[in-house]
């Protein structure tokens, strides 16, 4: 698998910039995956020195593409599950000719948009076109592209679901594009044929085939930051999924790894305030 998104400066509870976007964490997850993984992330070459540490724990997995300006978020954690954020600079889009210049040659693509306009449609109907299966992170389908309190929305195009194999949504973003309780008749309007709904420490509903099946999460992890939480889990599922697994297997997995990192973080005393 590939996985395409924009780096991200993330500001967290204050401290000093840190490196942030998919690319930041997708590989937390891919370095212990089976097959074979890429990352490709967007950003402008004056940030690209912040960094360094995912290039040095990652290798030759990431390639970092030059823009002319890169993400950036502030984001302010008040505990485990709830946080404020603020985009501080809306990143590159993506189009036809980048991902032609980067001529991914996986079957799967996992597209990791920070807001709304980093993939547009034409992109996905080009990666769709060239044969790719696509996966999506939903955030990119609710966030508005503008600078200052990260505004929430369900003004997307119909075209961006179009081409889409597999879409994560989180709890919020999930109520937000069924414009109330995300159920069997949401997932039905949307037609993407594999969609994950995360609710955090509570578990995951994967719906498919006109079905809908809750998978709860490996275990609890409380008091800590979880930035990065869900590019990990949906990382690590698509990998799974990539290589043969079932989407609940896929999920548990993703889970497990999920609860192992966080578990990390509080012993290294990461906690949200």
């Amino acid at each position: 698998m590939t996985v395409l998104g924009n780096l991200a400066i993330d500001i967290i509870n204050g401290a000093p910039p840190s490196p942030g976007g998919c690319a930041s964490f997708a590989g937390v997850a891919l370095e212990s995956a089976p097959g074979t993984a890429h990352i490709v992330a967007m950003g402008a070459r004056r940030d690209h020195e912040l960094f360094d540490p995912v290039l040095d724990r990652f290798g030759s997995m990431v390639r970092l593409l030059a823009s002319d300006r890169t993400s950036a978020f502030r984001l302010d954690y008040d505990d485990t599950d709830h946080r404020h954020m603020g985009v501080e600079a809306v990143g590159p889009v993506w189009t036809p000719a980048d991902i032609e210049a980067d001529d991914p040659r996986t079957t799967w693509i996992h597209l990791a948009p920070l807001l709304r306009t980093d993939f547009p449609a034409e992109t996905l109907a080009h990666l769709a076109a060239r044969g790719h299966r696509i996966a999506y992170d939903g955030q990119g389908l609710v966030r508005a592209d503008s600078v200052g309190p990260l505004q929430l929305d369900r003004h997307f195009a119909p075209e961006l679901v179009r081409h889409l194999d597999v879409l994560k949504l989180a709890e919020d973003e999930a109520v937000i594009v069924a414009d109330g309780p995300f159920d069997l008749a949401a997932a039905e309007r949307l037609g993407v044929p594999e969609i994950l709904v995360t609710y955090g420490s509570e578990g995951c509903d994967i719906y498919r085939d006109g079905t809908v099946e809750r998978v709860p999460a490996a275990w609890r992890v409380m008091d800590v930051q979880t930035t990065g939480a869900g590019d990990m889990f949906t990382a690590s599922f698509i990998a799974h999924r990539a290589a043969g697994a079932d989407p609940r297997r896929a999920v548990q997995i993703a889970s497990e790894l999920v609860a192992r990192e966080l578990q990390k973080r509080v012993h290294l005393g990461l906690s949200p305030a």
